[in-house]
């Protein structure tokens, strides 16, 4: 029998160069979709820091790490939207707990 749900972890990188504001209506954005297509556990907000590497000429990333617990369906959902929206420089969507 298939899962109904699981628990998973998002890590996004968001451009700083959307600005304060720009940059809390993103993490609103990503917050209020998760929360409609699953529960948020927790969500932590790195702030600015440093990259590894380069990423489109960019030497900082905006740092955003969620648990959440959704169907089976909603991360693949999930990447699509970060993949389309405009200032997403990174996202990593991983099952924890398996």
């Amino acid at each position: 029998m298939a899962k109904t749900s699981a628990n998973y972890e998002l890590l996004y990188i968001i451009d700083p160069d959307l600005g304060e504001e720009g940059v809390a209506a993103t993490v609103l954005k990503f917050k209020t979709l998760i929360e409609t297509h699953g529960t948020l556990t927790t969500q932590d907000e790195w702030g600015k820091r440093r990259l590894a590497y380069l990423i489109n000429d960019k030497p900082e990333g905006f740092y955003v790490l969620a648990h959440f617990t959704s169907g089976a369906d909603f991360p693949a959902e999930l990447t699509r939207v970060l993949g389309i929206t405009d200032g997403i420089m990174r996202s990593l969507i991983t099952v924890v707990g398996e």
